[in-house]
């Protein structure tokens, strides 16, 4: 590694292990707008540190640090508090918890800031700040910069009203096509991309091995006989949708069924008055209604979706939709809801709790204090996985949920779960998609996901929760000849396709850098 890495006393002595590719990124970040893409636990805020000790001492001025959530502005503010010689009353945090008027007096004093990016989009809104004072501005997550995520705002202006400005977005996951990354990349103002892989050379030495498995399941006879009712009933509204041209020749799924809503929606919304795009829009509805649990039924169980059949129900009795009421009165719903009652009653559950129980054991009996991270999409069934490692020996289980709702986790309270996992009051945490990104949540030696997901960036943010300092295993759980199977090879193919396309573009644009140097 380069002295320039220690050219100043910014970088505490001794913190910093010498890795090439950090130091090959470091010198794309001082001359370029930077995308940084790394595995989870390779360094990504390490490339942040190494710019901003580089502008703090070449250009002065004051650093900002931007994340999603207030539990991950807190973290990164430690982490820069432990690599750099910066005294900790010039390091702010500050979030909505911290009062505007305060805020603005601690952007005259400070040199390193770590918000949430909605806290300084109204700031910047207000006139609280002067983004002409920032040297560099951090971007963390940054995949998120898409659609109305004030992330896009924050880089906008900071690029208008710096004279010298350095932007850093670093992410392990921006997304699965060129046109994703593409739009990333605009919105942050962005020149130059990094990308390393577990497969890199110059990674590969650091990258702890994390063993991937995946374990299938057959559904029971007694839940095919509920999916083919359900299915029989949401082909029926497809049927109808093709027989009016409203849907496509072949398969029909949740996809598809969106998309048509939304043409449907722009037509009705344009003032055409034709009855049947009410008619197709009601009939999409139920489709979607159906659809979901479906899913429900061959990827999380018998529970899940007898309290979703429940609740459609409900909504029907309430008159809340016609499409809940046209689809609680179907003939096979009803009796697809009996049969599901029945289930329960037989305590006969999806084939994956069973699986799950017996890998949760198996790691327990290879390693005593193991530290496991359960995924599953639902809340539902977040209760019940809990539920269920209760009577796994050696497990303490505890959920780990999002704020939402009546019965949510606050970010406190998420914060104390966290801690009573790191201080071994419980050894397994079962979450939801919380748990996947925003919130500092220790290495574990096993992540198990409940079902697979079909998006890559949520597939890398829950597998980079292990093998970060030492080995760790990585389970799938999967029921054949469902969407579970077709979610896990969708998502590993946009992951591929997502390396590839950043790859093709690191190197396309190297290509003409120096065709324009030349």
């Amino acid at each position: 590694m380069s002295d320039e890495y220690f050219e100043h006393a910014l970088i505490k002595e001794g913190k910093l292990e010498k890795r090439l590719y950090q130091e090959t990124i470091f010198h794309t970040t001082v001359k370029n707008n930077t995308l940084v893409v790394l595995p989870t636990g390779m360094g990504k805020t390490i490339s942040a540190v190494l710019l901003a000790a580089h502008r703090l001492n070449k250009k002065g001025g004051k650093v900002l640090f931007l994340a999603p959530t207030r539990p991950l502005v807190e973290q990164h503010k430690r982490f820069f508090n432990d690599f750099l010689e910066i005294a900790e009353g010039d390091m702010k945090v500050l979030t909505g918890k911290v009062r505007p008027e305060k805020r603005e007096k601690e952007y005259k004093n400070g040199m390193c800031f770590f918000a949430t990016p909605q806290v300084v989009q109204n700031d910047i809104i207000a006139g609280r700040m002067d983004l002409n004072e920032f040297s560099l501005v951090i971007f963390d997550e940054c995949h998120r910069a898409t659609g109305d995520y004030p992330y896009s705002f924050v880089a906008e202006m900071y690029m208008k009203r710096a004279e010298d400005p350095r932007i850093l977005g670093i992410t392990a996951s921006p997304g699965g096509s060129e046109k994703e990354i593409r739009q990333v990349m605009e919105n942050l103002f962005i020149d130059e991309v990094e990308i390393r892989t577990e497969d890199d050379k110059d990674v590969k030495g650091y990258v702890e091995n994390v063993d991937k498995d995946w374990k299938k399941v057959d559904l029971p006879e007694e839940f095919k006989e509920v999916k083919k009712l359900l299915e029989e009933a949401y082909d029926e509204r497809i049927n109808k949708l093709k027989d009016w041209d409203y849907a496509p020749t072949g398969d029909v799924y949740r996809k598809e069924l969106l998309k048509l809503q939304g043409r449907l929606r722009k037509k009705i919304s344009k003032g055409e008055e034709d009855k049947m795009l009410y008619a197709a829009l009601s009939k999409s509805a139920e489709a979607l209604k159906i659809e979901h649990g479906l899913m429900l039924l061959e990827t999380q169980g018998s529970s899940s979706l007898y309290e979703y059949l429940k609740r459609l129900r409900e909504e029907a009795r309430e008159g809340k939709t016609k499409a809940a009421k046209s689809v609680m009165n179907d003939a096979n719903i009803a009796t697809a809801f009996r049969k599901t009652s029945s289930l329960l009653e037989k305590n006969i559950e999806h084939p994956k709790l069973d699986k799950l129980e017996e890998v949760v054991l198996n790691q327990f009996e290879k390693k005593e204090d193991s530290k496991i991270l359960v995924f599953s999409h639902y809340r539902d069934q977040v209760e019940k996985i809990v539920e269920t490692l209760e009577e796994v020996e050696g497990c303490q289980p505890g959920a780990f949920i999002g704020q939402a709702g009546d019965e949510g986790m606050s970010q406190k309270e998420q914060v104390e779960r966290l801690d009573k996992l790191e201080e071994g009051e419980y050894n397994t945490i079962v979450a939801t998609s919380v748990g996947e990104e925003g919130l500092d949540i220790p290495a574990v030696d096993l992540v198990v996901f409940y079902e697979p997901v079909a998006s890559e960036i949520r597939s890398i943010q829950r597998r980079g929760r292990t093998g970060r300092e030492k080995s760790g295993k990585v389970v799938v759980l999967m029921a054949k000849d469902t969407r579970d199977e077709a979610y896990y090879w969708k998502s590993k193919h946009r992951e591929r396709r997502m390396k590839e396309t950043l790859k093709d573009m690191k190197s396309s644009e190297r290509e003409q850098s120096r065709l324009e140097e030349f």
